[in-house]
């Protein structure tokens, strides 16, 4: 029994933080809750908690609970990264919902996409396009908002249509396997155009 905040229920004794994705280190989930055992439950406003800990980068949704013990819970969604962003100098992991990260890493991960500038709200379909040549991509761009253009590692730019992206992809690598174009002196592949592909 508890009785004025004065009795065992009162107290934080544990923790618990739990997420929807195995294998992540949360410590920096329970940092920014900064709620140390031992402290009165009665203390901390869930709200703020709650806050702090959406704040932390990676984190999608939040959800912290006290329990009728007097312990906290706390469940966070995690962004899960399918791609990265950068702006040049970092390099910041990108969900498939097109949001970025801010929790950058200077160097690029192996056999990620890499996008640049703005994105729209769903880059799952581009960004399984890219893995078939992620080997020689620079990066993703999007352009005017309605197309892509792809950026290979020795600088060529290739233009894909607006609609099936994947088709045009697919007609490149079969091309680049007869004719290595991606190891030509040329700068631009146009594929916008369903009739004939342009290289410059």
């Amino acid at each position: 029994m508890t009785f004025s905040g004065m009795g065992e229920l009162s107290y934080v004794r544990r923790i618990s933080i739990s997420t929807d994705t195995p294998n992540k280190d949360l410590t920096p989930i329970a940092v920014a809750a900064a709620v140390a055992p031992g402290t009165r439950a009665v203390g901390h406003n869930l709200t703020e908690i709650n806050t702090r800990v959406a704040a932390t980068p990676g984190i999608k949704n939040s959800a912290t609970r006290r329990l009728a013990n007097g312990n906290l819970s706390i469940y966070v969604e995690l962004y899960k990264p399918v791609a990265q962003w950068t702006d040049g100098l970092q390099y910041f992991p990108l969900s498939a919902d097109g949001t970025i990260v801010n929790n950058p890493n200077d160097t690029r991960t192996t056999n990620t996409v890499v996008f640049r500038g703005t994105l729209p709200d769903d880059i799952t379909e581009i960004t399984n396009i890219a893995h078939n040549i992620v080997e020689i991509l620079d990066y993703v761009e999007m352009v005017e908002n309605r197309r892509w253009n792809l950026h290979t590692l020795n600088g060529i730019t290739i233009m894909l249509p607006e609609k099936n992206p994947d088709t045009a992809v697919a007609n490149l690598i079969v091309l680049n396997q007869k004719y290595q174009i991606f190891d030509k002196d040329i700068e631009v592949i146009d594929m916008r155009d369903d009739a004939r592909i342009l290289v410059k």
